[in-house]
């Protein structure tokens, strides 16, 4: 945590003027408050994942909670060559990921009808094929390992 001391406005001012009348005053001049900046993250906001290239690497990273995988890839800077391309507006199918068949069948949501048109166009569909731009990150995803296919089709070239 971040804690910042200032000295109050009109204390500065009379420290530049000698003549002011809040200088003259009897008022301490060393009067401060006392700002606190919660700039790091809660370490319960934070879920790390696991992506698994198609040759078996694995690159781990993190997201918050409520981003989506395409963010966690995107802000990250994870190498996944064309991963994203549309920036999740489900107009292609370069962010599909397959998951291990529990996990699949944990995620909140379901596929809808725009996001199961994408993945037809995907290449190595599985029935646990999802798009990452569609998958929210919540804390009970904690440790999640995502696979990447090895090839992706841009759907919108299609």
């Amino acid at each position: 945590m971040l804690v910042m001391h200032t000295i109050r406005n009109s204390a500065r001012l009379a420290l530049r003027n000698p003549t002011s009348a809040w200088r003259n005053s009897s008022a301490p001049l060393n009067s401060m408050r006392t700002f606190s900046m919660g700039l790091a993250l809660r370490q319960q906001d934070v879920v790390n994942v696991t992506f698994v290239r198609a040759n078996g690497e694995k690159i781990k990273s993190s997201g918050k909670v409520g981003d989506s995988l395409l963010d966690v890839v995107v802000n990250n800077n994870v190498d996944l060559d064309g991963f994203g391309a549309c920036e999740g507006t489900l107009t292609c199918s370069t962010c599909h990921l397959i998951f291990k068949t529990a996990d699949f069948e944990k995620l909140p949501d379901k596929p809808g009808d725009e996001e199961l048109d994408m993945l037809d166009l995907a290449y190595d569909l599985t029935d646990t094929s999802r798009l990452g731009c569609q998958i929210i990150l919540s804390k009970d995803m904690e440790g999640l390992e995502i696979h990447v296919p090895a090839t992706i089709n841009d759907a919108r070239a299609a």
